[in-house]
């Protein structure tokens, strides 16, 4: 699905993939790999595509006309992994582009990005299970379970587990951004 939408993408512009690849600071490879299925593309990447196309994160997954009404099932989401070490997202909604909601398990030490990142949306962490800080402009909340923390996300910002078990979130962010 995300090789398709990124294949659509890439030629209604007239961009051949070394130009596109150029433009992101990928490899063409890379880019016939995510656009033939063979593998999915790491959130650093699909925030770099995005961007080239001056689009959301999220219209890389949204067909042209998403569902008025939309079931998601485990096993059938979609999947944002991020760099080596960093966490991996679930993508809970179809990708209207309004917002976008992620479901994502931090192992012990595990870190959202290597450093605090800034984007014009607003978000709301929920921690179902565990405890996280959220590091926001400079400042660590803990989060524990049960709890929330809404801000804007123009503000730097990472998620940490510091704690020795796994923690549970589920991000939402309005709206989505490359």
């Amino acid at each position: 699905m995300i090789g398709e939408r990124l294949k659509e993408l890439r030629t209604v512009r007239g961009l051949s993939l070394r130009e596109l690849a150029t433009q992101a600071g990928v490899s063409a490879t890379l880019l016939s790999q995510i656009e033939r299925s063979v593998t999915d593309p790491s959130l650093e990447t699909m925030r770099r595509l995005a961007g080239v196309f001056g689009e959301s994160v999220s219209s890389l997954f949204s067909a042209p006309a998403p569902p008025s009404v939309w079931i998601s099932r485990p096993g059938e989401r979609s999947l944002l992994t991020a760099p080596k070490g960093q966490v991996g997202y679930e993508r809970l909604t179809a990708g209207n582009g309004q917002l976008e909601v992620l479901r994502a398990v931090l192992q012990p030490g595990q870190v959202s990005a290597d450093e605090p990142r800034g984007h014009a949306s607003t978000e709301c962490v929920y921690v179902v299970g565990g405890a996280l800080v959220a590091q926001i402009a400079g400042v660590d909340y803990p989060v524990l379970a049960g709890e929330s923390i809404s801000f804007d996300s123009r503000l730097p910002h990472r998620y940490m587990n510091q704690s020795q078990a796994p923690t549970e979130i589920i991000l939402s962010v309005t709206p989505p951004n490359p």
